[in-house]
């Protein structure tokens, strides 16, 4: 993890946050099933909070998901604990995530990957979520205002793709830029309107599903928004 300055107000801000409240959602996550403690340990330490707007930083660190604006939301904590589990299970030096959102899963995987790449339809989210990472000097992080279901344009392949939208099918060009050997984790959409949070393993030509649990995420969209 990248030192940081002293005097950076990002640090300021986590200092007016109870060490105590950070432990108790580490306790819950705990006690949901997160066993990962590299992510454990990510979630405590890292400021959830300057994620949101002031108006609803009190409840940061609630397992709860919150509106960040432009209809999106700020998924709550287990899932992106959840998610990173799965992304760390594959051991991956690249990571592209489809959908920056606030910044803070993002932030979560910067600290546990190497690289990683994420794509925001939404300029004004993906404006304010590059501020906040560089204030908390996530400089292994590259963000790219674009539509996510192209993937990531003049990229090489990626070990693990992970969407932070649900999708009623994948788009093949993101089925295209994973690795040989490579997942790709999304919350997928069956005929019935359920979402599940699916595990994608690409296989040569083949993709295999696997289905993991009952999601509720907001819906991937085509377009930009600048």
């Amino acid at each position: 993890m990248p030192l940081r300055e002293l005097n950076d107000p990002a640090l300021i801000g986590v200092g007016m946050t109870s060490q105590r409240t950070r432990d108790r959602l580490v306790g819950r996550l705990k006690e949901a099933g997160i066993v990962d403690e590299r992510v454990l340990e990510t979630l405590r330490q890292e400021p959830r909070h300057l994620f949101l707007d002031e108006a609803l930083s009190h409840r940061a660190y609630e397992d709860s998901s919150l509106p960040i604006g432009h209809g999106q939301t700020l998924s709550q904590p287990w899932m992106v604990a959840r998610m990173t589990e799965l992304v760390l299970a594959e051991a991956p030096e690249r990571v592209l995530e489809i959908g920056t959102g606030s910044g803070y899963q993002t932030l979560i995987l910067s600290r546990l990957v190497p690289r990683v790449f994420s794509l925001e339809r939404i300029a004004a989210l993906k404006e304010r979520a590059a501020e906040r990472l560089r204030r908390l000097s996530a400089y292994n992080v590259t963000l790219r205002l674009a539509d996510g279901g192209h993937g990531w344009r003049d990229a090489e392949s990626f070990d693990v793709i992970l969407l932070t939208a649900c999708a009623s099918e994948l788009p093949s060009a993101l089925l295209g830029q994973l690795a040989e050997g490579g997942v790709l984790i999304a919350p997928l959409e069956d005929d019935s309107g359920q979402q599940w949070l699916t595990r994608v393993h690409r296989q040569g030509q083949h993709f295999e599903y696997k289905r993991l649990e009952p999601v509720h995420f907001v819906p991937l969209l085509q377009g930009v928004i600048r």
